[in-house]
């Protein structure tokens, strides 16, 4: 149905995106796209495959912050 963008390394990432994206849109996250009278899991596939949801790695270090130190 969607192209799998660039950013993504296989159709099973795709899928737990959008289905996490849809979740958000569930509770109350606003759509990015307009596609008027969709289902919000379509919605955030199609947000998924036009890159406009970020991909965060859970693992990956987050930067530190000076202030945090003070």
């Amino acid at each position: 149905m969607f192209k799998l963008p660039e950013n993504l390394k296989s159709k099973y990432e795709f899928v737990t995106l959008a289905a996490k994206r849809a979740e958000q849109l569930q509770t109350g996250a606003l759509p990015r796209v307009e596609l008027p009278q969709a289902k919000l899991t379509v919605v955030a596939q199609k947000e998924v495959a036009s890159g406009l949801v970020n991909v965060v790695d859970p693992d990956a270090e987050l930067p530190e912050d000076d202030a945090e130190e003070e």
